[in-house]
């Protein structure tokens, strides 16, 4: 499985600069910059820039920023990430460094601390963990031979390919769904069905593991928000980038500046809520189209008794029906708190989306009760996610989608004429649908934005 308060501005530059600064400073202090989105990507964007003398406005259409990392404190004894949660490896990931510049203790969790339990609720047996890791393996090596074959196709494909050769085996289909759902949906969340074979997992990963923010991730992007121009609750419709100056036009009012950085999710821009003067370009358009927007959703259940194994961070459940309710995080050992957090992806997660919150924790609480018995107690409070509803975000991370290919996130990320610039995790081809993906292509737009003006 791939998993998936504040310092002193000079310091904080050691991290944000370090590129910008072998540009030279030319440009420093001498133009403006519009950077739309207070995601961490934005947020990177706009401190690197201001730190540099640059004047810098971030235009959120949100009341809070943060964007796609959002920590719920409804709980005052313990922040809830509805959004990004995890430092995917922990070694050499910048994300890192900025947790422990902000001062931010880290919380290791562990994927070797899991159980998986059948479709009946019991945990499973040897035979079952075999058969569970055959179908995963077979998987596997189906979809490298189908790579070399070298046409596209789609993980369901592959997995209806193995079924066919499998005769209706029982619980092979039960079983190859849980693992697609739980070790590349999850991961990717894209539909199995949508996800290109050739290039779903075309990215790659720091090491060390992966760990939970003691005070959530919101605690990043407060850090790197200091001292930053930020109008929220505008929301934008049309960036006109003809001529000087690029002009950026909100529900409210009107930005104008002589450069201005993009970083909408790719659903926004897929949804053509925001209107581009002259139109973008036909490849960038074409990206925009062809890469996957997907979704995981979240339900997180506080109970006032624990009834689940203390020593667990994982629970997997094999659903009869795929997709559902199949992954779960618990906050015991980690964070010491009687909570539960059930994963949704791809399908069934956007499915959910349209039930109220009593069907989404009914439903939620039928797989534990399966596990745990009928006498576990009713959770004492929730928090629910809907990303696909967002229209900030309308999904929660891009995925390579069958009819993409992985350099349409450099066409994506493309600047124009030398004063329309993009960042995002969609735009980074080595680490999307990561927030340290996201950080990262931040810094590199803030390079390309200081490099335009020193030209």
């Amino acid at each position: 499985m791939n998993r998936r308060r504040f310092l002193e501005q000079s310091v904080l530059s050691l991290t944000g600069l370090a590129a910008a600064e072998k540009v030279g400073r030319a440009g420093a202090a001498t133009g403006r910059v519009i950077v739309i989105g207070a995601g961490i990507s934005g947020l990177v964007a706009a401190r690197t820039l201001h730190d540099r003398g640059y004047d810098v406005v971030v235009v959120e259409g949100r009341d809070r920023i943060g964007g796609r990392i959002w920590t719920d404190t409804t709980w005052n004894d313990v922040p809830i990430d509805l959004g990004a949660s995890w430092i995917h490896g922990v070694r050499g990931n910048p994300l890192s460094t900025l947790s422990s510049q902000a001062r931010v203790r880290q919380v290791a969790t562990s994927y070797s601390r899991s159980r998986t339990y059948n479709t009946s609720g019991a945990v499973l047996t040897r035979m079952e963990e075999s058969a569970l890791n055959n179908y995963g393996n077979l998987l596997n090596r189906t979809i490298g031979r189908t790579r070399a074959r070298g046409t596209d196709t789609s993980i369901r494909q592959v997995a209806e390919d193995i079924l066919s050769q499998l005769n209706n085996v029982p619980d092979a289909r039960t079983y190859l769904n849980f693992f697609i759902n739980t070790e590349i949906e999850h991961d990717y969340s894209g539909s199995a069905s949508s996800l290109s074979n050739n290039w779903y997992d075309d990215d790659s990963e720091y090491s060390g593991g992966d760990a939970l923010l003691s005070l959530g991730f919101g605690s990043l992007t407060e850090f790197l928000a200091r001292g930053l121009k930020i109008e929220l609750g505008q929301k934008v419709w049309a960036v006109d980038w003809n001529n000087l100056p690029v002009r950026v036009k909100t529900d409210k009012t009107e930005f104008t500046a002589d450069r201005v950085l993009v970083t909408l999710p790719l659903g926004v821009l897929q949804s053509r809520s925001v209107q581009f003067a002259p139109a973008l370009p036909a490849t960038q358009q074409n990206a925009i189209s062809k890469l996957g927007m997907g979704l995981l959703n979240k339900c997180v259940l506080r109970f006032s008794s624990a009834f689940w194994p203390a020593e667990l961070d994982w629970i997997d459940y094999v659903p009869e029906k795929h997709g559902q309710w199949a992954e779960w995080f618990s906050y015991r050992r980690s964070m010491n708190q009687q909570i539960l957090v059930g994963f949704n992806a791809a399908d069934y997660g956007r499915q959910i989306e349209a039930l109220s919150d009593g069907e989404i924790i009914e439903s939620a609480m039928v797989t534990l009760r399966t596990i745990y018995g009928a006498r576990i107690p009713e959770p004492a409070d929730y928090l629910i996610t809907r990303w696909a509803s967002d229209p900030f975000s309308q999904g929660s991370y891009s995925f390579n989608a069958l009819g993409s290919v992985p350099v349409m996130r450099k066409e994506l990320a493309r600047s124009q004429a030398g004063r329309l610039f993009f960042a995002g995790e969609a735009t980074n081809q080595n680490y999307f649908g990561t927030a340290h993906g996201a950080y990262l292509s931040g810094q590199r737009a803030a390079t390309e934005i200081v490099a335009s003006f020193a030209s």
